[in-house]
């Protein structure tokens, strides 16, 4: 066995494992957060960033290459992410079989009470979304139109149901960003007081920047105000 099997097949491996898969995560949405932002600057602006992206890396890259490389790691992030989440959560219920008759919370946020729950939901939204918005699945947004990037948008958020799955996945994303980002700190070692004197407030930045700018695009669709 390589020694990065042996170093993940530790608790403290799969805990290292989980918090740097993501971090990597939370600078995805981070960026895909702001790139959707340019919705507010009307389709040219958005149709321009997402043909950017199909060209990214150009000529180096084929068309859509750096696009499929960053799915792949993207999806490698997640399943590391998954994994060392599921496995943790094995070897605690096989350190304490029993559970405790009372459950009383000391120390921990609702956030991180919440975690598993709210990884399970962003896992589900992350698969709608996915058929929503790339697989333009017919079931999921009947008047995709493969190509037309600002069109799908603005057409996939004017039903209020639509919009209300987002805005509960985003609220369950905003608690997951908060504690997952605050933790990971502690998990690498990075555990001291300059470090946590900003640690939880930029968690907390972070999770409402994502989740209230993620919530505005799909209001702001909704109440007509893209179009």
């Amino acid at each position: 066995m390589s020694w990065i099997g042996k170093t993940y097949g530790s608790a403290l491996g799969k805990k290292a494992a989980m918090a740097l898969s993501g971090l990597l995560l939370v600078g995805f949405v981070l960026g895909h957060m702001a790139g959707n932002l340019k919705a507010f600057l009307g389709a040219e602006k958005y149709n321009g960033y997402a043909d950017w992206l199909r060209e990214m890396g150009s000529p180096l890259l084929p068309h859509n290459g750096a696009l499929w490389i960053a799915r792949v790691v993207l999806l490698g992030a997640v399943l590391v992410h998954i994994h060392s989440a599921w496995s943790l959560t094995r070897l605690s219920r096989k350190a304490r079989p029993k559970r405790y008759y009372t459950l009383t919370a000391q120390q921990a946020t609702y956030a991180s009470r919440t975690m598993r729950w709210g990884g399970v939901i962003i896992l589900l939204f992350v698969l709608y979304h996915l058929a929503h918005f790339t697989w333009g699945m017919s079931w999921a947004h009947p008047d995709f139109e493969p190509g037309n990037v600002h069109r799908n948008f603005v057409e996939g958020f004017r039903v209020w149901w639509v919009v209300a799955i987002y805005v509960v996945a985003q609220v369950a994303l905003g608690f997951h960003l908060f504690h997952g980002f605050w933790s990971a700190f502690q998990t690498l070692g990075l555990n001291h007081e300059r470090v946590n004197a900003w640690r939880r407030p930029l968690a907390l930045s972070i999770a409402l920047v994502v989740s209230l700018g993620n919530i505005s695009l799909a209001v702001s669709v909704l109440m007509g105000w893209v179009s």
